[in-house]
């Protein structure tokens, strides 16, 4: 009965009076990172990049570790610039192992390196990315119709993994899409997911 109420789960109202997404609740982080970010699209290189970094980092952890650890992984990781990344070497490796501002775990952070020097391999990071998104939209409306992957998700972790990217699961690029804007996945009711449709209705038509 508990699991069933759970997948039902679907939107919280704040103190503000608005409804959004069940998850948001429970810290001022999560409420902002969800009003003003998850779902939004994204669409530069370098930004995509820094949040599938940060989805690999992820794993094993609560995004909330991670979110309050973004301003020191952007301090160690260059800003997550991909020819910056690129270029780092074993030295670098070393220094991010010391550094308590991040999750310092070797294969996230080799991975990571890895990733940037195929990313700059690519003509445009993003637009490759997007090309997966789904042109149907998604309309969820409760947790238990939010899949954990999809048909597009595992395409596109198989076309990373043949490139040579790493920590690039289809789980891991599912929750990239749901957070970089390529699906929308805001509840049916939570008051960002107008905002974000219109949002990646426009990012679609910019990348073709």
């Amino acid at each position: 009965m508990v699991e069933h109420e759970r997948a039902q789960a679907t939107l919280v109202t704040g103190p503000d009076g608005r409804r959004r997404c069940w998850w948001s609740g429970g810290s001022p982080e999560y409420v902002g990172y969800h009003d003003d970010e998850w779902g939004r699209p994204v669409v530069d290189d370098d930004r995509l990049f820094e949040r599938l970094s940060l989805e690999g980092f992820q794993s094993g952890l609560s995004w909330l570790t991670i979110l309050r650890k973004r301003e020191g992984f952007r301090a160690a990781f260059a800003d997550f610039r991909i020819d910056r990344v690129a270029a780092f070497d074993g030295r670098d490796v070393e220094r991010l192992l010391g550094d308590e501002r991040i999750v310092r775990n070797r294969r996230k952070i080799e991975a990571t390196i890895e990733n940037a020097r195929r990313a700059r391999e690519l003509a445009s990071f993003a637009p490759f990315v997007w090309s997966f998104a789904p042109r149907r939209p998604h309309a969820p409306k409760r947790r238990s119709d939010l899949a954990a992957s999809t048909a597009e998700s595992q395409a596109l972790a198989r076309e990373l993994k043949r490139l040579g990217f790493r920590f690039v699961g289809p789980t891991t690029v599912y929750a990239l899409m749901q957070a970089c804007g390529l699906v929308n996945d805001h509840l049916a009711g939570c008051w960002v997911r107008p905002a974000v449709a219109k949002e990646r209705a426009g990012a679609l038509k910019e990348l073709g």
